[in-house]
């Protein structure tokens, strides 16, 4: 029978674990600071825990740990990691390193149900979703890699890896907490995006939850026909409900809004695309990442010309739209946007 993962029990449910073997409930805490804080892989780490407490705990739980299988590193710096979990699914997570920061983008789920025809991850089967431990281990394991290849930790975490997040909400937030919280790795939320293909009521779910960390839409296009073509997800979560959702989670929060634009070339790139946006970004108070189409083996979609995308980033500036293209690092290794498929 397999054991449980002891960073999944709730502390109240240790704490009756402990009172069961007549251990002191203070260890409970210990324990939650080994595992969160110290990011410990083993209870023999715990060295101020009883040893028989230690024997114990390995009886009744497990740590499901995470591990690395596989790196690339691209001519550009950008490092690509290959996690094998527990039961043998794998997932991907890339660093990103620029100037005055290094960038962990990390993993929600093994695999994606959502679909989205430029995608490489949504060509992919939806295995399972990941665990908040699991989640959490990434962050740890690719600071830990940053660390050695950079010479300086992670400053900032965008869950825009494979799978979406929104639909493994209660891990992806527990997760989160854990580290930011200061009993955890105390990583400032605002550091941290949450990145949505768009699911409204979960949106909105995130403003009541008073969320600290900013949201991400991966829009890609600006009106229903063209974004239920290239992200199905569309046809149940139309435009107008977004924008509704958006605006109810920035008066509910007040926090940062970004529009993610992949630009394809003769989809999506036009004048009229251009002014589209700029009534939604008038609806949303968002600012807009232009981003570069990563190309997928087998799929039809095409990069946007040079010229193309200057003159739609022009519309956006000359209305008053803040606009910034994102080159796209890490293309040489299938680290793109779009490309994480476990090649």
């Amino acid at each position: 029978m397999q054991k449980p993962d002891i960073r999944d029990i709730p502390v109240t449910e240790l704490e009756k674990y402990l009172q069961q073997r007549q251990e002191h409930t203070f260890r409970a805490k210990q324990i939650q600071e080994w595992l969160w804080k110290k990011a410990a892989s083993s209870f023999e780490e715990m060295t101020n825990l009883p040893v028989s407490l230690r024997q114990s705990l390995a009886d009744s739980f497990d740590i499901r740990r995470i591990l690395i299988e596989a790196e690339q590193k691209s001519a550009d710096e950008t490092t690509k990691v290959r996690f094998r979990l527990f039961d043998g699914n794998r997932v991907e997570g890339v660093l990103i390193p620029a100037k005055k920061r290094v960038t962990a983008c990390v993993s929600s789920q093994c695999g994606c149900s959502l679909d989205c025809r430029f995608c490489a991850t949504g060509q992919m089967k939806l295995a399972r979703n990941l665990s908040a431990g699991e989640i959490f281990q990434q962050v740890v394991l690719l600071n830990q890699k940053a660390e050695v290849r950079y010479g300086r930790p992670i400053t900032n975490i965008v869950f825009m890896g494979m799978g979406e997040p929104l639909l493994n909400y209660r891990n992806v937030l527990s997760a989160i907490n854990r580290i930011s919280s200061p009993e955890g790795l105390h990583f400032s939320a605002r550091r941290i995006t949450v990145s949505t293909a768009g699911i409204a009521k979960l949106i909105r779910k995130l403003a009541d939850d008073q969320v600290r960390f900013e949201l991400a839409l991966s829009l890609h296009a600006a009106n229903d026909a063209v974004r239920s073509k290239i992200m199905p997800i569309n046809d149940s979560n139309p435009i107008d409900q977004l924008m509704d959702a958006l605006d109810y989670f920035y008066r509910l929060t007040g926090n940062k809004i970004t529009f993610e634009y992949i630009l394809f070339d003769g989809i999506n790139d036009s004048p009229e695309d251009a002014r589209q946006l700029v009534d939604l970004c008038r609806r949303v108070p968002a600012m807009v990442n232009i981003i570069e189409y990563n190309p997928v083996q087998g799929l039809p979609f095409r990069q946007s010309p040079l010229k193309k995308r200057e003159a739609f980033v022009r519309i956006l500036e000359s209305r008053g739209i803040t606009a910034k293209v994102r080159l796209s690092r890490g293309k040489d290794i299938d680290a793109a946007c779009g490309q994480l498929a476990n090649k």
